[in-house]
């Protein structure tokens, strides 16, 4: 039997997940060796009893979701975008009230986000394709899982790394990848470019494996006590209706 991930305080592994079309792609890093491994599962069963058990995992999704949805989101999501700024603050996205991930359709969605406050936002098409991987980690998700699962941005993962400035290009463009495999590599992530050549294909993104590397890498600062959050440390995060803290770690 696979150990579980929950009992993993000791172990010396860390983790980054980021989603994609057919599941999760995860980066794990060994703190004693710097040993690094990358490949993908299936889904968040597989995602949360991975066999190294990393004491804390990274994933860039959403984890405490709100109760009713807000014009601009959380307050962490509102901050990540002021440190961002323009433009890479647009990839930080207003989340879904949880009762709409339980929705069918996407006009039911839609309803179920404006449900509870007549000032809520609709739903985009694109937070839509996000609602089933939301909803599986959702499902799962306990405070006390919480305490070594979290919510990580990679824009702000690479902030961070950057010396508190965003990246100028993005993602998306050979000059955004670059940066990013860059500032991967001056931190630790060596094999990023061997990641990337070896499991970039249609389905999964080079970005999205760039991602989960900046993902891990938070990982393992939240891991040494070095990580900064949105909201700052200094303040006490909110929590939703099932106790869930609403931040996002860089």
């Amino acid at each position: 039997m696979e150990p579980s991930a929950d009992s993993a305080d000791a172990s010396p592994w860390v983790a980054g997940a980021d989603g994609f079309r057919d599941g999760w792609v995860v980066v794990l890093c060994e703190s004693t060796t710097d040993t690094v491994r990358c490949r993908t599962v299936d889904g968040v069963d597989a995602l949360l009893s991975l066999p190294e058990a990393p004491a804390v995992l990274g994933i860039d999704m959403v984890i405490g979701l709100p109760d009713t949805a807000q014009s601009g989101g959380r307050a962490c999501d509102r901050a990540a975008r002021r440190l961002l700024g323009h433009p890479r603050g647009t990839s930080v996205f207003s989340p879904p009230a949880y009762d709409a991930l339980w929705a069918d359709t996407y006009d039911e969605a839609q309803r179920r986000n404006r449900a509870a406050n007549p000032d809520a936002p609709g739903l985009s098409k694109q937070t839509y394709h996000l609602v089933p991987k939301m909803r599986a980690l959702a499902e799962p998700m306990t405070p006390e899982r919480q305490e070594r699962v979290h919510e990580v941005h990679p824009e702000l993962s690479f902030f961070a790394m950057n010396g508190g400035t965003p990246v100028a290009d993005s993602k998306h463009t050979d000059a955004g990848q670059r940066a990013r495999r860059g500032l991967l590599t001056e931190h630790g992530f060596s094999e990023v470019d061997a990641a990337v050549s070896s499991l970039a294909g249609s389905a999964l993104g080079a970005d999205d494996i760039i991602d989960a590397h900046a993902a891990c890498w938070t990982a393992r600062r939240i891991d040494e006590g070095t990580a900064e959050r949105c909201p700052p440390g200094s303040e006490t995060a909110p929590t939703n209706a099932r106790g869930l803290r609403m931040e996002i770690w860089r």
